[in-house]
C-alpha cells in the first residue's frame, strides 16, 4: 500500500474526533492492524487493489464514516436508543447542545443586525419636531392641541416648517438637490398627505323632544355610519370618497375608534408655498366640519446615513362630544437591508440559518414519525414548532420585503411626485421586527430543553408543572374578585378619571395598583367615599390576600422540589466526560508513540547479517518479535520499499527514519496540547459545591442509613441464635426418640416370653416417663429461647 505510516496516525485522531461528534455507536477509533492477526497482505499487490478490498471490509472506511456521520447528524435523545447507551446518551446531548449554540449565535446576529441604536435618537428628534414644535404664534403644539383651529394652525405651522426646510442656519438658500431635507439629514420621500374620514348625518336618532330644535346628529365613528358621499365643492379628491384599495391604506386604530382605510384626501405639493396654498383652500371651503371624525396625515422620511426609513402618521380626532384628541405614530425601520459590509455578514447569517431551518425540519420530521401523537405531549416539541413556524415566515417576509422596496423606489425613481405608500410595507416590517424578537426569546427558553440533564436547570419547569393545579384554581379565584373590581372602578370611575375610561384600562390600571403605580388623588377627587374604600378593598383582598396566596403556592413547591432535587444527582459532568475524553485521546496518542519508537529500534536492531541492509525477512522478524501482525508489517515494509526490491538500503533507512523522528515530535507536540487542554478545561469548569444545607440532609441520611442497618443486623443475629436453638432441641427430640424406640423394640424381642402384667406396666411407664420428661424440655426450651430474643 502506497500509505504513509503518518497517514495512519492522522487519520485515526481525525476519525476519534469525527465519531465523538457525529457517530451514534461505539466512537473507538481505527487503528492499524493488530498485533499478531491473521490479516493477510500479499507483498507487492497493486495498491489500488488492496485499498478498495480494504475499503469493502472495513466497517470504518472513508465511505462508511461519511454514511455514519450524515445519518448522526439528525439523531436527538428521541431518535435513539439512549436510556440503555450512557456513552450515546452523553454524545448526543452535547452534539444537540453545540449545533443548538451555534443557531442561537446566529439568530442572535440576525435579530441585532436589523436594529441601531440610531433608530431611538431618529425618532425622538422627529417626534419633537412635529409633536412639540409651537404655532406660528407660540399659543400651542400639536400634543397639546384640543379645537379645530388648533389642528389648523398645526397644519399651517409646524407642519408645513418641519416638512419643507429651504435654507441653512443662516438663513442662505438651499441647493436644488438639497431641498426638503428635514434637519439637514433626513429626505422627505415623495409627497406628504392629508386623508379625511367622516361620518354620516343621519347615522344617530334624535330624540323627538328635541327634534325641533336640533336638525342634525352625526355619531360617533364605526364602518356602517362612515359616510361616503361626496360634499362641499365634489371637485375632486378632497371632497369625493376614495375606497381604500384605491389608496391602498389600511384601517388605523386610534384614541376613540378604529377607522377604515378609505377616505376624503389630498397630497401636498412638493414646495412650502403651494403646499400652503392647498391647506387654505381646505380652510376657507370649510373641509372639517361636524361630519369630521377623523384626520390623518401621513408622510415618510429617509436617512441615508443610518440606512433608516420613518413613516410618520398623526392623526387629529374630533370626537362626537366636540374637541380634538392628537396622537402620532413613528415608525422606524430598516427597509434596504444589504449595503455595507456589516450588512452582508448579516446576509451571510441569514443564509445560514435557512440551513439551519431545513436541518431542524428534518429533524422534528423524524422525531414526528418515530413518536407519532406522543411528540405532541412534549411542551419542548410544540416549541420546537413554534420556533420553526416563525422562522420560516420571517425567512419568507424577508424575501418579500426585498423585492417590493425596490419596486417603490424604482417607482419614486421614475416620478417623485406622488405619494409614497410605505404605511402597508412598514406595518409589515414591524410585525417582522416583533416575530423575529418572539422567535429570539423562544429561542432562549428553549436552552432549558438542551441543559435539563443539570438538576439545577429543571428547578423552574419542575415547580411550575408540580403547582399547575393549585395555580390553575388559584387563577380560577382571582380573577373572578379581579375582574369584579375592574368592573366596578369603570362603573364608578369610568367618567372621570381617565385610568378607568375603559374597561381595558382598568384593568391594566388595577394591576398597576398591584405593583404600587397608581393615582390615589384622582379616586379621591372622583368621589370622596366610594374612591378610598375602593382602594383600601382592593388593595387588601388582591395585595395582601390573594397575591401572598399565590406566593405561599410557589414557595412551598419550590421547597418540595429543592429538596427532591437536593438527594438528586446530575445525569452526567460535562467537566468529568470532557476529561474522559481528552485522557483517551492521549492515550492513544502515547501508543503511536510507542509504535513509531519500535519502528525506529527494528530499523537499527534489523540488520542480523551486517550486510548494510534490511531485508523483508530480517523486518519480519524484529517487528513480529515486538508484537505486531503480519499485514501492519507489510504495509509499512511497502511504503518505504521504493524501489520494491524488498531491501531497505541505507538511504531509505535515512529517509524512514527521518520521517519516522518527524511524526514523533509532532506527536509530542499534540499530547502537550492536550495535556495544557485538560488542565484549562479542569481550571475553567466550575466544580459543583455542596451546600450546608445539602451536606446537614446527606449526613441525616447517612446516620439513618447506619441505624437501620444496625437494627438489620441485630434481627439477623436474633434469627440466627433462634436456628440454632431449633436445631439443637431437634437433635435432643432424636436422642429421645432414640431411646424409646429401643425400649419399644426390647418390648418386641421378649414377647415370645411369658412376661407378666407387671413387667408390661413397668415399661409403660417408663415410656412415659421418658416421653414427659422430654416435652417437658422441649417446652422449657421454648420458653427461653422466647425470653432471650
Amino acid at each position: 500500500m502506497q500509505m504513509t505510516l503518518g497517514f495512519y496516525f492522522k487519520n485515526d485522531l481525525l476519525d476519534f474526533v469525527f465519531k465523538v461528534m457525529h457517530s451514534n455507536g461505539d466512537y473507538g477509533t481505527r487503528e492499524l492492524p493488530s498485533a499478531m492477526s491473521d490479516d493477510s497482505y500479499e507483498y507487492g499487490k497493486s495498491t489500488k487493489d488492496s485499498i478498495e478490498e480494504t475499503n469493502f471490509i472495513n466497517p470504518n472506511s472513508c465511505w462508511n464514516r461519511f454514511k455514519n456521520g450524515i445519518r448522526s447528524l439528525w439523531a436527538t435523545r428521541h431518535t435513539e436508543d439512549t436510556k440503555v447507551d450512557r456513552q450515546l446518551y452523553i454524545k448526543t446531548t452535547l452534539r444537540e447542545l453545540v449545533i443548538y449554540i451555534f443557531f442561537l449565535a446566529v439568530l442572535v446576529i440576525i435579530s441585532f443586525g436589523m436594529t441601531t441604536v440610531q433608530a431611538y435618537w431618529f425618532t425622538n428628534l422627529l417626534s419633537g419636531l412635529f409633536t412639540t414644535s409651537n404655532f406660528n404664534d407660540n399659543s400651542g403644539t400639536f400634543a397639546a392641541s384640543t379645537t379645530e383651529s388648533d389642528f389648523w394652525k398645526f397644519l399651517t405651522g409646524p407642519l408645513l416648517n418641519g416638512l419643507y426646510w429651504t435654507t441653512w442656519y443662516n438663513n442662505i438658500n438651499f441647493t436644488s438637490d438639497q431641498i426638503n431635507f428635514l434637519y439637514y439629514e433626513n429626505r422627505l420621500i415623495g409627497l406628504p398627505r392629508l386623508r379625511q374620514v367622516r361620518v354620516r348625518n343621519d347615522s344617530c336618532s334624535i330624540p323627538s323632544d328635541f327634534q325641533g330644535e336640533i336638525k342634525q346628529c352625526f355619531a360617533a365613528y364605526s364602518m356602517s355610519s362612515e359616510s361616503k358621499d361626496s360634499y362641499g365643492q365634489q371637485n375632486s379628491t378632497p371632497w369625493v370618497y376614495t375606497n381604500s384599495s384605491v389608496l391602498d391604506t389600511t384601517e388605523y386604530q386610534g384614541i376613540v375608534a378604529t377607522y377604515g382605510g378609505g377616505g376624503f384626501y389630498v397630497n401636498l405639493n412638493s414646495t412650502q408655498v403651494d403646499s400652503y396654498n392647498t391647506i387654505m383652500t381646505l380652510f376657507n371651503n370649510l373641509w372639517i366640519d361636524r361630519g369630521t371624525r377623523a384626520v390623518i396625515i401621513d408622510f415618510t422620511v429617509y436617512n441615508a446615513n443610518i440606512n433608516l426609513f420613518c413613516y410618520i402618521k398623526l392623526v387629529g380626532e374630533f370626537p362626537p362630544t366636540g374637541g380634538l384628541l392628537v396622537s402620532s405614530q413613528f415608525r422606524t425601520v430598516k427597509l434596504i437591508r444589504y449595503v455595507g459590509s456589516i450588512d452582508f455578514f448579516v446576509l451571510a447569517c441569514e443564509l445560514l440559518f435557512v440551513v439551519f431551518i431545513v436541518y431542524y425540519i428534518v429533524e422534528e420530521s423524524l422525531e414526528i414519525k418515530m413518536l407519532k401523537f406522543e411528540y405532541f405531549f412534549s411542551i419542548w416539541n410544540i416549541l420546537d414548532i413554534l420556533v420553526i413556524i416563525f422562522s420560516l415566515t420571517c425567512s419568507i417576509f424577508n424575501i418579500v420585503r426585498t423585492l417590493t422596496v425596490q419596486n417603490i423606489i424604482q417607482t419614486l425613481v421614475a416620478n417623485d411626485n406622488i405619494h409614497p405608500n410605505f404605511e402597508s410595507l412598514t406595518f409589515w416590517q414591524l410585525q417582522f421586527d416583533n416575530l423575529i424578537a418572539i422567535t429570539l426569546f423562544l429561542a432562549w427558553v428553549k436552552v432549558f430543553k438542551y441543559i435539563s440533564f443539570n438538576k439545577t436547570m429543571t428547578q423552574l419547569s419542575a415547580t411550575l408543572s408540580r403547582c399547575s393545579k393549585d395555580l390553575a384554581g388559584f387563577a380560577i379565584m382571582f380573577f373572578i374578585i379581579f375582574i369584579a373590581f375592574a368592573q366596578l372602578g369603570y362603573l364608578i370611575f369610568g367618567a372621570q378619571v381617565n385610568d378607568f375610561s375603559k374597561l381595558q384600562y382598568c384593568i391594566y390600571t388595577l394591576f398597576r395598583i398591584i405593583l404600587g403605580d397608581f393615582d390615589f388623588a384622582q379616586l379621591e377627587v372622583a368621589h370622596r367615599i366610594f374612591g378610598p374604600l375602593y382602594f383600601v378593598f382592593y388593595v387588601f383582598f388582591v395585595f395582601f390576600v390573594l397575591f401572598n396566596m399565590f406566593l405561599a403556592i410557589i414557595t412551598d413547591t419550590y421547597g418540595e422540589v429543592k429538596e427532591e432535587l437536593a438527594n438528586q444527582k446530575n445525569e452526567f459532568e460535562i467537566a468529568d466526560y470532557v476529561k474522559e475524553r481528552t485522557e483517551v485521546v492521549l492515550a492513544k496518542l502515547h501508543l503511536k508513540k510507542d509504535k513509531i519508537i519500535d519502528i525506529q529500534n527494528a530499523v537499527i536492531a534489523g540488520d542480523t547479517n551486517n550486510d548494510g541492509k534490511m531485508d523483508f525477512d530480517e523486518w519480519k522478524v524484529e517487528l513480529k518479535s515486538r508484537g505486531y501482525g503480519d499485514a501492519e508489517i507489510e504495509a509499512v515494509f511497502a511504503r518505504y520499499d521504493t524501489d520494491g526490491d524488498k531491501a531497505l538500503d541505507e538511504a531509505e533507512q535515512i529517509a524512514m527514519q527521518k520521517e519516522l523522528e518527524d511524526q514523533k515530535n509532532s506527536l509530542d507536540l499534540e499530547i502537550q496540547y492536550e495535556k495544557s487542554e485538560i488542565l484549562n478545561k479542569t481550571r475553567d469548569v466550575i466544580l459543583p459545591v455542596v451546600s450546608l444545607e445539602e451536606y446537614r440532609a446527606l449526613n441525616r441520611r447517612v446516620d439513618r442509613m447506619d441505624n437501620n442497618t444496625r437494627i438489620i443486623v441485630t434481627k439477623i443475629d436474633t434469627v440466627l441464635e433462634a436456628l440454632e436453638s431449633i436445631e439443637k432441641d431437634k437433635a435432643r427430640s432424636r436422642e429421645t426418640m432414640g431411646i424409646i424406640l429401643n425400649t419399644l423394640n426390647s418390648n418386641d424381642d421378649n414377647e415370645d416370653y411369658d412376661i407378666d402384667d407387671d413387667n408390661d406396666e413397668i415399661k409403660k411407664k417408663k415410656i412415659k416417663e421418658l416421653i414427659a420428661n422430654e416435652i417437658h424440655k422441649l417446652n422449657q426450651n421454648s420458653v427461653s429461647t422466647f425470653q432471650r430474643h
